[in-house]
């Protein structure tokens, strides 16, 4: 194994000395809950009687109490295209758990909303939040004290993080990820970009946009581009919770069926009661999660986990930020462009070489931490290999010696540019975080005059009426997560682009987010502290001159006397949509560095 980088080395051991008290008391609760929390051995026969009552065949084993029972927490629903193929997971499950003389129950469902669905639309307010719904979902899943182990079925945005956040707190079962793969690549990515564009200029009607759409989102399986979703599935690679480089296989063949088989049996075998146990809460440790941060930035993952990684990492008592990340970014060489970060989709970059590839190049440049306590044997070497078939058996094949496509995947001794693709912005608005890998350099730095909206639909109409036909910093504020949810503003990417594209010098500012689907506008997004607890973006004017510049870290507006000026006003926060139900989030969160979660927030001032 090659020597850790001395960067990734400095970070790791910054976090684990912020991160040691809180680490310490982290494991001492999980070491606690074997003994005395959720365990079957403390269950009563009333207690136990119900839990199996409706078991069927595994009744017996369940009763006996001597062989593992494996909790499934499943995000499935039929409208989710990523999550519609566990529909059939749980039976199956149950099928391979009884091959290695287990059982396996569905402990729990939890919710799974579509940012797609939701983008642009009021749903869209409830995304941040329905992380933390899904971390209480599964923590009530788990409360029953039946599991010796966890298979967590998810992939999508806030799904991922709320299953572990949820199960951390479960830290001493053992866990794994059980991903569904990729769905088959539709219409190119980039012609979804460019038709997308010409219905904002109102080239094309919505008949033709949403034939663009339909062929491009067209079945069951996650979205193709390299957004949060397929980010997620990245970060579980490199942490080793998946079986090896499950990530990407398409739903619905033989060889994902394999893959889950392998987990379901891999659980089994890491329990407390044989000799290889591996709880979820000493897997997931500070290198694990500096490792998902180094996956990042050497693919060009999405920004969205500057908010999801950090939550992750205080669940399990780490301590991780933003300059952690942004040092990171410039020690980690950019590997993968997959759009939006280039022309391929996740199916090309699985052909190319994939997480295998990605893995070694990582491990063979010494930086990634390929000693963590994996959930597969062998540490994260087994990740240099890629799953395949041997007739109908699961097989490992080395990875590929050289990228298939080395325009979506490089090796690190030649990579598409030396630093990863996030950068940290410090200045007089505040903190802030910037995607630079799909942008291009030459946007790296804009200041132009601002123009200032309080909601996404403003812009758009303004964008229709011509208003932002200039150079322009657009400044969309009181979008944090105590205002409203901290909603992604993806919806702003077409009309932004088409100005860009017009020639015009143009970028965003915003206290929001941005889908990991957004691309090349330069974007400043989480900016914090937020306009609605009087951040410095409450008090920009139309016209002030703001600075965004990715090459010196800075975000300013320049000349002006921010300070002196009275905050704007809130605008009402909007009823209906359920939106209300979340005013107890919003009040309790806290921001976006620290992970925006008020699960989190409220737990750690107890």
């Amino acid at each position: 194994m090659s020597r850790l980088d001395p960067a990734v080395a400095r970070v790791t051991d910054r976090v684990i000395s912020r991160s040691k008290a809180g680490r310490a008391a982290y494991l001492d609760m999980i070491a606690a809950q074997r003994d005395h929390g959720t365990n079957r051995g403390v269950l009563s026969c009333g207690n136990l009687a119900h839990a199996f009552a409706a078991a069927g065949e595994d009744k017996p084993a369940i009763r006996d109490g001597a062989a593992m029972n494996i909790g499934i927490v499943t995000a499935y629903n039929d409208m989710l295209s990523a999550h519609q193929p566990y529909g059939r997971y749980p039976e199956l499950i149950k099928v391979f758990a009884r091959e290695k003389g287990a059982t396996a129950q569905v402990a729990g469902g939890v919710p799974a909303m579509c940012d797609g669905v939701t983008q642009g639309q009021a749903g869209m307010e409830l995304s941040l939040f329905s992380r933390d719904t899904i971390a209480l979902a599964t923590s009530v899943a788990l409360s029953h004290a039946m599991f010796e182990g966890v298979a967590l079925l998810g992939i999508c945005d806030k799904i991922v993080p709320g299953l572990l956040i949820g199960a951390l707190r479960f830290g001493h079962v053992p866990a794994m990820l059980i991903p569904g793969g990729p769905m088959p690549s539709g219409l190119p990515n980039k012609e979804k970009a460019r038709v997308r564009q010409l219905y904002a200029e109102g080239k094309i009607g919505r008949d033709e946009l949403l034939d663009a759409e339909a062929a491009s989102y067209h079945s069951p399986g996650t979205c193709t581009f390299y957004g949060t979703a397929n980010s997620n599935q990245m970060m579980m690679e490199v942490m080793g919770l998946h079986a090896p480089n499950a990530a990407f296989v398409n739903p619905g063949t033989k060889l994902r069926q394999e893959l889950t088989r392998a987990a379901i049996h891999r659980i089994t075998e890491i329990g407390w009661r044989g000799n290889d146990y591996r709880p979820l809460g000493r897997m997931i440790d500070e290198r694990a999660i500096v490792n998902a941060a180094v996956g990042l930035m050497a693919t060009g993952g999405s920004t969205n986990h500057a908010i999801h990684l950090p939550a992750i990492a205080r669940a399990a008592g780490i301590v991780i930020d933003w300059a952690d990340l942004e040092a990171l970014s410039e020690a980690v060489p950019l590997l993968a462009r997959v759009y939006p970060n280039g022309q391929g989709d996740v199916n090309d970059f699985h052909r190319a070489g994939g997480m295998a590839f990605v893995v070694r190049e990582l491990l063979d440049a010494g930086l990634l931490h390929g000693d963590i306590l994996t959930a597969w044997p062998g540490g994260l070497d087994a990740w240099r290999s890629e799953p395949t078939l041997d007739g109908d058996a699961l097989a490992w094949a080395p990875a590929v010696e050289t990228s298939r496509d080395e325009a979506m995947l490089r090796p690190a001794s030649a990579p598409f540019q030396p630093t990863g693709g996030m950068r940290l912005l410090q200045g007089n608005l505040g903190r802030a975080v910037i995607k630079t890998s799909a942008v291009a350099e030459d946007r790296w730095v804009i200041e132009a005059p601002a123009r200032v909206f309080a909601d996404q639909d403003a812009v758009i109409a303004a964008f229709k009426a011509g208003e932002l036909e200039r150079d322009v910093v657009v400044v969309v504020r009181f979008q944090g997560p105590a205002a409203n949810g901290m909603p992604e503003l993806h919806k702003l990417t077409p009309s932004l682009g088409v100005l860009q594209d017009r020639g015009f010098r143009v970028a965003l500012v915003t206290d929001g987010r941005m889908s990991g689907a957004s691309g090349k506008v330069p974007a400043a997004i989480h900016l914090y502290p937020e306009a609605l607890h009087g951040g410095p973006v409450s008090r920009i004017a139309d016209g002030d001159i703001i600075r965004v510049d990715a090459v010196a870290g800075t975000i300013d507006a320049v000349g002006v006397a921010l300070a002196a000026r009275p905050p704007a006003v809130r605008p009402k926060p909007a009823p209906g949509t359920g939106r209300e139900l979340f005013a107890l989030f919003r009040t309790g969160c806290d921001d976006a560095e620290h992970g925006a979660s008020p699960l989190l927030h409220a737990m750690e001032s107890e």
